[in-house]
């Protein structure tokens, strides 16, 4: 199949992958407006839904059917497990340490769907959460999370999306399963499917060719898919007497668009570009990032 060069420039994320281009050479989009997110709704697991729909620089829209992000689904009841039978999926890419998934259980899924453990780094955060919150000790949790400093441990957390050998290596095999048309409908998913999952989400939909103003309100969306469930945890905690002030949790349950600048910040910092990220720190081919386009973009 012959590629045009405006093909071969939309394929790769148009702007986003090759902003250095004059502005006329990249593909413009046809009056993009986002469908509405389509949620999978559960009951035990608040943050799943499709990344397709999202209109893309050339005027294609994502995939329905394909890409799935979400939350663990350890704790899903018999209907819901029924419910994600019928996305027919074919792969559950799970970014979960063995640590979060001993504390929460292994996924429960469907019959055909392949579990794909793939551990991304946390870089401790869900230990530091454990210890400051089984301390019950207001002022250490204080110490460990007041002042500013959840929110930049966060930051830091981000940035190991970028430094990390391993986290590149999760990032570059969760895509190229994804282009995989033998992987089936994949789903990829973390503890609360909102940092590490956001973080392919966004990566996903920018090589996808989808506005970046799009690919941020995907991300920021766990916010509030997650609100209601992460205010009864709170609750709970202080309920309980495990935290006077669980307020001093909330950077850790939010996505921040001050987290995903940190990390495109290093990202830049260390590539230089989206594209050099991808190319040399993910070790992705152009032919490969053809192949994702092609499969998950209509006409691609």
């Amino acid at each position: 199949m012959h590629l045009s060069r405006r093909a071969l420039l939309t394929a790769t994320g148009a702007t986003a992958l090759l902003g250095a281009l004059p502005t006329e050479a990249i593909a413009r989009p046809r009056s993009p407006q986002a469908p509405p997110i389509r949620q999978i709704p559960l009951q035990g697991a608040v943050n799943v839904r499709d990344l397709g729909g999202y209109p893309t620089y050339d005027g294609s829209r994502v995939r329905y059917g394909l890409a799935y992000r979400g939350d663990h689904l350890a704790k899903l009841t018999d209907a819901d497990v029924t419910t994600l039978a019928g996305l027919g999926l074919g792969t559950v890419v799970d970014l979960r340490i063995p640590q979060e998934v001993g504390y929460d259980g292994a996924d429960r899924l469907p019959a055909g769907a392949v579990p794909v453990p793939r551990p991304v780094t946390d870089n401790g955060l869900f230990g530091q959460l454990l210890t400051a919150i089984g301390s019950r000790d207001p002022v250490r949790q204080e110490e460990m999370l007041g002042g500013g400093r959840a929110a930049a441990f966060m930051r830091e957390v981000y940035r190991t999306f970028v430094t990390d050998p391993a986290n590149r290596a999760a990032f570059a095999a969760t895509l190229r399963d994804l282009a995989d048309p033998r992987r089936g409908p994949l789903l990829l998913h973390c503890t609360s499917g909102k940092d590490r999952t956001g973080w392919t989400g966004w990566l996903l939909l920018t090589l996808l060719g989808v506005p970046d103003s799009l690919a941020r309100a995907d991300y920021l969306a766990s916010n509030t898919f997650r609100a209601a469930y992460d205010a009864r945890l709170r609750e709970g905690l202080k309920q309980a007497g495990l935290m006077q002030n669980p307020a001093l949790i909330i950077p850790l349950q939010e996505v921040r668009a001050e987290y995903l600048d940190t990390a495109l910040e290093q990202l830049r910092s260390s590539y230089g570009s989206v594209f050099r990220y991808v190319s040399d720190g993910l070790g992705l081919e152009f032919r490969e990032l053809l192949a994702l386009r092609a499969r998950l973009v209509p006409g691609a």
